[in-house]
């Protein structure tokens, strides 16, 4: 993992990963994965496979006229997705977890506000939102293209400000400067033993 350099490695990789998704733009494509298992690069673009079918998933369930069961079924694959993006991040921060653990923390290390999985988790989400906001930019006739172009500026300008904090973070994590904590998200609401709904129904 070349730290100095990180932000970038996954700004490529992202870009790619929906350019692949758009080559048949369905979300019922089977999701193929070209890096090896295990591997830094499969968790990102698992990362970015995720993100991207949700993001297509949430423009379908916004139809006015879709019928309500298929909205259900939309709702619930939605609900999946986000467990399984949660699951990816927190994976991914184990991966750098490792990575950083042993390194000697200064005596006024201190903690970041995110980890960088979480950091990298929104800027998989930039990607999404730049790759359609130059579509919208560059449609013809679009009524908000001018607002779309002005928009895609400010998406470009803001991936690179969350690239170089990101890059830092990680700079401060290898010298000791900052140090960082492993938090699970302990979600409820999928937990049919913590969700009050669904442990009601088994008494």
């Amino acid at each position: 993992m070349d730290i100095s350099s990180f932000s970038n490695h996954c700004n490529i990789l992202f870009d790619k990963a929906i350019e692949d998704y758009h080559k048949l733009d369905t979300t019922e494509a089977p999701c193929t994965n070209p890096y090896p298992d295990h591997s830094l690069d499969n968790v990102l673009y698992k990362k970015i496979q995720i993100d991207t079918v949700q993001w297509h998933l949430e423009d379908k369930i916004r139809d006015p006229e879709i019928e309500p069961a298929e909205a259900l079924c939309i709702k619930r694959r939605i609900d999946v997705l986000n467990q399984e993006r949660t699951d990816i991040v927190e994976q991914l921060d184990i991966m750098f977890y490792r990575k950083f653990s042993g390194i000697p923390r200064l005596p006024d290390a201190s903690l970041n506000t995110e980890t960088p999985a979480w950091a990298v988790d929104r800027l998989s989400i930039l990607a999404l939102k730049i790759y359609h906001m130059k579509i919208e930019a560059e449609r013809n006739n679009a009524p908000l293209a001018p607002v779309c172009e002005k928009k895609l500026e400010v998406l470009m300008e803001q991936r690179k400000d969350l690239s170089r904090a990101i890059d830092q973070l990680l700079a401060d994590l290898k010298t000791g400067k900052k140090t960082m904590k492993l938090y699970k998200q302990m979600k409820m609401y999928n937990d049919p033993l913590l969700n009050p709904v669904l442990y009601e129904k088994e008494k």
